[in-house]
């Protein structure tokens, strides 16, 4: 059996995540006969006994299209106003198209602070599986009008959001649906000529790798967009190191789903690592805002990522950042490369006492030692 065909197989929860200049056209409106089509491939899925949940982008563009704005806003408050417009045609758009077929669209909108606490998370995702039981598809974006910092508790994009899901759901088999058929090889492809990669490896390899360095998000036409091919990449990494796997295909394709989920070879397949990474680590590697970052040697490096072990004091060499106790925090590598994501059991202000310390010397230089580990091995998620 082919591994397409075996990931597919396996797949009884599916997530896909749609990009805005796959539902809406030049003008920013949002094209119906595609939100159409997807929804049938949503309701089939379904129908099979598959639990499916969308992620979508599309509202700003919608709002756009219905507020006929000629340009994406650039203040923030008027970009979330708009958003709210949009999101009110996406969803009546997306539950007329499924009710169709009898089925019915749940609306939800998530912020970041859904998935850093840890309880909320929980809470989210029994939710989303009582939506499944009673047959309807969750129809997943960020919530963009009640978001107050734009960078620090924004997901970025829907593609990390989606990805986010994917580990929340544990989902074995996330679909990115974008305007391109895959990722392209960047040594065969010409202006005339792009070939598609059929499967890559993420293992230990950062997405710039893969991508053009000239090449943006996407900025066309009234500036609907703001993902690109670098954002896929690094949302395939967090759910592929967790043990799913990721197509990136395009969703200008007819039936692009069901053919990904008959096992056909579409887009690029990103296969996940050995094993499956239990829910805890999920959280603490894709859901759980970093408070700061500790930076470790070599031996260090090589004893969390190949073997499995807890981080120590002896192996840390600079902490950045403040943070306390049970905060995660970012483990890099010498070259600054992200390795994994921990609960720390110490404060900044512990550890730049007993950074590059033996365990030994802990409560000498502390007055206690309540724990042998910096970051222990159950607590931390290597990422790549």
């Amino acid at each position: 059996m082919s591994t397409r065909r075996s990931i597919a197989e396996a797949a009884d929860t599916l997530v896909v995540k749609v990009g805005t200049r796959v539902l809406t056209g030049s003008t920013g409106a949002l094209d119906l006969d595609r939100v159409a089509g997807l929804a049938d491939q949503l309701a089939q899925i379904t129908g099979s006994g598959r639990r499916v949940l969308l992620v979508s982008s599309g509202a700003v563009g919608a709002g756009i299209g219905r507020l006929r704005l000629e340009t994406r806003p650039s203040d923030l408050s008027e970009l979330q106003a708009v958003a709210s417009v949009g999101q009110s045609c996406l969803i009546e758009a997306y539950n007329r198209a499924l009710e169709k077929h009898g089925r019915h669209a749940a609306q939800v909108l998530l912020t970041a602070d859904d998935f850093n606490d840890r309880s909320r998370y929980l809470n989210v995702r029994n939710t989303l599986f009582a939506l499944f039981r009673l047959g309807a598809v969750p129809i997943v974006n960020e919530n963009d009008a009640v978001r107050v910092d734009e960078l620090q508790r924004s997901f970025g994009d829907n593609d990390r959001l989606a990805a986010m899901v994917t580990n929340l759901l544990r989902a074995p088999l996330l679909v990115l649906l974008s305007d391109v058929q895959g990722v392209y090889d960047l040594d065969a492809s010409t202006a005339d000529e792009k070939v598609v990669i059929p499967e890559i490896d993420l293992t230990g390899t950062a997405a710039d790798g893969l991508v053009r360095p000239d090449v943006a998000p996407h900025q066309t036409g009234p500036q609907l967009s703001i993902g690109g091919m670098h954002s896929k990449l690094e949302a395939a990494r967090l759910v592929t190191a967790a043990g799913d796997s990721v197509v990136i295909a395009s969703g200008r394709r007819p039936n692009v789903l069901l053919d990904i989920l008959a096992g056909h070879e579409i887009g690029t397949l990103v296969v996940g690592a050995d094993g499956s990474t239990n829910s805890r680590k999920r959280w603490i590697s894709a859901a759980a805002r970093c408070h700061g970052r500790l930076v470790v040697d070599a031996g260090a490096a090589r004893a969390v990522c190949q073997r499995g072990s807890s981080l120590l004091a002896v192996g840390v060499t600079q902490v950045v950042g403040e943070f306390n106790k049970g905060d995660a925090v970012v483990i890099e590598d010498s070259s600054g490369r992200e390795i994994a994501r921990g609960l720390t059991n110490y404060t900044s202000a512990e550890l730049l006492k007993i950074a590059g310390q033996q365990a030994d010397r802990i409560a000498e230089l502390l007055g206690h030692c309540p724990y042998t580990e910096v970051v222990h091995r159950d607590n931390l998620a290597l990422v790549g």
